[in-house]
């Protein structure tokens, strides 16, 4: 299939057929865009924006907003970050990162994968915007 026929709107196949990394992969490109999103609405000069980003979306950032959410998911919300924490991706964890933070990034990027495959776009937003401006308050208060 080219690139030209792909849908814009992907049909999922049922949330259970995917693997946890499968959701992963998909969760960090969730993460990105929010992110992204977020940084263009305050018209930041586009250097400053894509440093501000790349801090977002680290294992260390991604790790911290996980342990300031854990308490607020469903069960069925921690099952899927367990899931995903406990995935075996076929790489290590890149050089700069810690494993623990990398596994709790993975957990987090496959729940935002996992509401977003399964329809729970308005849950998406809502822990996707508290992870967030938990994380911009941090990063206010050390500029």
């Amino acid at each position: 299939m080219s690139p030209e026929e792909v849908p814009m709107t992907a049909a999922f196949p049922d949330a259970r057929e995917l693997s946890p990394l499968q959701m992963a992969y998909l969760g960090d490109t969730l993460q990105d865009l929010y992110v992204r999103s977020r940084l263009v609405a305050h018209r930041a000069p586009v250097g400053q924006m894509h440093r501000r980003a790349v801090r977002f979306v680290s294992c260390e950032a991604q790790a911290s907003m996980l342990e300031r959410l854990q308490d607020t998911l469903t069960d069925a919300e921690a099952d899927m970050v367990r899931r995903g924490r406990n995935a075996q991706a076929k790489h290590a964890a890149p050089r700069h990162a810690q494993a623990a933070d990398y596994q709790k990034a993975t957990g987090l990027e496959t729940l935002w994968g996992w509401l977003y495959v399964t329809g729970q776009r308005e849950r998406l937003d809502a822990l996707m915007s508290a992870a967030l401006s938990e994380m911009e308050e941090l990063w206010a208060k050390q500029s």
